[in-house]
């Protein structure tokens, strides 16, 4: 019979070393366990429960509810999540993943806490649901216990090997620069409209990353090419950034979709990660519909995931 129980220092080395034999698209380290777990200013002991038999550490599962607000977002207080999850793969069908579920949802009702997700959860997520294909037995396992699939994001990647501009991104940006629209690399000039762009636009985690890339560059850390970005005067009115082959984020003003805006940001931000020796561009989660213009740009679907969500 499995014990569960709160995370305890000595978990650290047992819960990594079983999260890679089960999670295996998603490995982890220690450092990164520490970093985006333990570290989490939203971490609960009483969220972050552990299952043992006999002594092993057989089972783990991670519930977050939002203590300090997330800028542009707030405290979120009707949401939980449940950011990662997984039994020993020689000890499932034993009643232990729903022994760890069970006081996970208590944790999140006791939060106040209305719904519940896997995982969309800002700033510290592992992926942005289950993935499909690699974890089918983790889907069921919460479509039996009344979680129902809200959304289906994808990841994507491209070859940069063989990357060239194609005629068609130059000639919009010739257009664009009829209209008076500008894309291009970052100035300082785009810091403030930048920022107050993303506030307004796609307000939450992407602040953050837009904040934290710009420390880098005025600190003399980073390029200033990491960040592009599509102005009309001093009004930003779209962006996209990478950091090392990661894609992303990437937006354009809702307004201003449709122009041609989008796709020369992408193209000319992968331009320029090709240029700098980088031989392949990835990210993490889209819609289907972005899909069609990154797979304009070469890039195929690697991972389909399931946002799931229950109500409480």
């Amino acid at each position: 019979m499995a014990v569960v129980r709160g995370f305890r220092p000595g978990d650290l080395a047992p819960v990594v070393e079983l999260w890679n034999q089960s999670l295996v698209r998603d490995p982890i380290t220690p450092g990164l366990f520490q970093n985006k777990v333990l570290l989490d200013p939203n971490y609960d002991p009483e969220g972050c429960l552990v299952a043992l038999e006999g002594g092993q550490v057989v089972g783990f599962m991670l519930a977050v509810a939002r203590k300090v607000p997330l800028p542009g977002v707030g405290l979120e207080t009707g949401n939980g999540w449940i950011t990662a999850f997984f039994v020993h793969p020689s000890y499932r069908r034993r009643g232990i993943g729903s022994a760890l579920l069970e006081p996970a949802l208590d944790f999140l009702r006791s939060q106040g806490r209305r719904e519940v997700w896997v995982s969309p959860y800002a700033p510290n997520y592992f992926t942005p649901g289950v993935d499909e294909a690699a974890y089918p037995q983790a889907l069921a396992f919460l479509q039996g216990r009344g979680f129902a699939t809200a959304y289906r994001p994808l990841s994507m990647a491209a070859s940069l090997l063989d990357f060239a501009l194609p005629d068609w991104v130059q000639q919009a940006q010739d257009k664009l620069k009829d209209d008076d629209l500008q894309v291009g690399e970052c100035q300082p000039m785009d810091l403030l409209p930048l920022l107050a762009f993303v506030h307004e636009h796609f307000a939450g985690d992407w602040e953050r990353w837009v904040r934290e890339t710009l420390r880098q560059i005025t600190t003399g850390g980073g390029l200033p090419d990491v960040i592009w970005v599509a102005r009309e005067g001093e009004n930003i009115l779209g962006y996209c950034q990478h950091t090392g082959e990661r894609f992303g984020p990437f937006g354009v003003r809702e307004d201003c979709r449709g122009r041609g805006l989008g796709a020369v940001l992408l193209f000319r931000c992968l331009e320029r990660m090709r240029q700098k020796g980088l031989r392949n561009a990835w990210f993490m989660w889209a819609s289907d519909r972005a899909a069609r213009l990154y797979a304009r740009a070469g890039f195929q679907e690697t991972r389909r995931f399931a946002v799931m969500k229950k109500e409480l």
